[in-house]
């Protein structure tokens, strides 16, 4: 990190500090910078190295799937079967994605129409507030419309997990788009200025940020290798965690539930192993979302603030880690919700109020992927995280290495959990015989199968070992 701050300081502290000074004035300013981690792989060769330990591991996985199936089934499996299961029905979720780009853009004309129904209705008080009521009212339903169809589609229906995943981030990433255009466009229709033209209402919907401005800093060209290595890593990364899935997750877990009775001890077991896979993919997903994903979308779209994240992975305290891991969701709910309710609740009900509304969109993500509600995101990151912001908040300033250690065993434990409850509920629907008390809202996992103890365990504590070896050797 030393290399990194270094490096800013020399090509673009003056930037970094415009940028804090805009952020305190309410209003963040865009730069054209590239992100933390394009830095360091360029700078570092510890983190290229840490890089390559990755690469090896994604290579060590795939040779594991083939090996074995080979020699096991007499075929090569390079984990395109789970890949393809994922990505189930893509013709359906393709047609949701393409409703929800249709109302998207419908906004952009209704938008039009309202600033020209402002300019009629002016000098008329009453007419004035009708129309402002009816503007609301649209922006509402469309919003509505934009959540509501797809909800009801996946429910009805369940659709493959990474094809759902994608339809219901997407559906999310649309309507705080909207959101974003109508805040900062409703007070030009009342001072007469010019209202986002389509092109710039279009380059919005598709560059990565969720802040509208009319301009953002372009670069002068496409680098199309830059773009083809970052979508290739976001393939390999696709894979690697069909690996996971494929060589930790299914060997514990896709038989639960054939079966009546299941001993603990192997459920204890199956929760450790997946401690690590279930870290790897919490990485990968970052790397793979907010660095590859974002950097090729902004290298096509020659958007230059590449400033999706900080360095999260050093941070001490929790508020801080929530700001730094995803600057493009935060800045979002920063502006939209924290902002606006700050300034009539408080810091506290609006910072509450930020965790509830990021913890309902990630259980509403989760939810209608698998096909049912199991609030275990909700309760670890609205609650436990939650807790944590200020327990940490100067605990985290006067021993930050000690504090930094429990955030990444926060970090593990918590995506073992993540990966050993939701394939358990999952499989268990799966598995277990269907009963007239099967819901959506109630866990099955938690009476199919019965979870016992071996018939012959008794508790030994280890103290008591202690004193009958002194006494033997005595």
């Amino acid at each position: 990190m030393a290399e990194l701050r270094n490096r800013r300081r020399a090509s673009g502290s003056n930037g970094d500090i415009k940028h804090e000074e805009e952020e305190k004035k309410g209003r963040p300013e865009f730069l054209s910078r590239e992100s933390v981690l394009t830095a360091l792989l360029e700078n570092s060769k510890h983190i290229r190295s840490i890089y390559h330990i990755f690469v090896v591991i994604l290579l060590v996985l795939l040779c594991d799937t083939v090996i074995f199936d080979l020699v096991d089934r007499g075929k090569i499996n390079i984990g395109w079967s789970v890949v393809v299961n994922g990505f189930g029905d893509v013709r359906r979720g393709a047609k949701l994605w393409l409703y929800e780009l249709a109302v998207a853009l419908m906004f952009h004309p209704c938008l039009l129409l309202y600033g020209a129904g402002v300019k009629l209705s002016k000098g008329y008080s009453a007419l004035s507030r009708v129309w402002t009521m009816l503007g609301v009212l649209g922006l509402v339903t469309l919003q509505v419309a934009l959540i509501a169809v797809p909800v009801w589609d996946l429910s009805r229906k369940h659709l493959a997990l990474a094809s759902s995943v994608t339809v219901t981030c997407e559906m999310f990433r649309f309507t705080m788009k909207i959101h974003a255009v109508a805040v900062a466009s409703a007070p030009r229709c009342y001072r007469d200025e010019p209202l986002p033209t389509f092109k710039q209402y279009l380059y919005f919907l598709f560059a990565p940020t969720l802040l509208y401005r009319d301009q953002y800093p372009r670069t002068k060209k496409i680098r199309w290798g830059f773009v083809l290595y970052h979508v290739a890593e976001v393939a390999a990364i696709i894979f690697y965690n069909s690996f996971l899935w494929e060589r930790f997750i299914l060997p514990y877990w896709s038989d639960y539930g054939k079966q009546p009775k299941v001993d603990a001890g192997l459920v204890v077991r199956g929760m450790f192993a997946c401690v690590l896979p279930g870290v790897i993919s919490f990485l990968c997903g970052f790397y793979c979302l907010l660095h590859a994903w974002l950097n090729a979308t902004a290298e096509m779209l020659t958007f230059g603030d590449r400033y999706f994240y900080e360095d999260w992975w050093t941070m001490s305290q929790f508020s801080k880690y929530y700001r730094a891991w995803n600057r493009v969701v935060y800045s979002w709910l920063r502006d939209h919700i924290y902002k606006p309710l700050s300034l009539s609740c408080g810091r506290v009900l609006s910072v509450f109020t930020v965790f509830l509304v990021s913890s309902i969109a990630h259980e509403v993500v989760l939810a209608l992927s698998f096909g049912f509600f199991y609030p275990v995101l909700l309760l670890e990151f609205g609650v436990c995280g939650l807790l944590m912001v200020p327990l940490t908040a100067t605990t985290g300033r006067r021993y930050p290495n000690v504090l930094n250690l429990l955030m990444w065993l926060s970090f593990f434990f918590g995506n073992g959990i993540l990966w050993s409850l939701y394939p358990m509920e999952y499989f268990a629907r799966k598995n277990c015989p269907a009963s007239e008390n099967d819901s959506f809202f109630v866990p099955k996992s938690w009476s199919c199968p019965e979870i016992v103890l071996k018939p012959n365990w008794t508790f030994q504590n280890p103290f008591d070992i202690i004193y009958e070896i002194k006494r033997t050797i005595l």
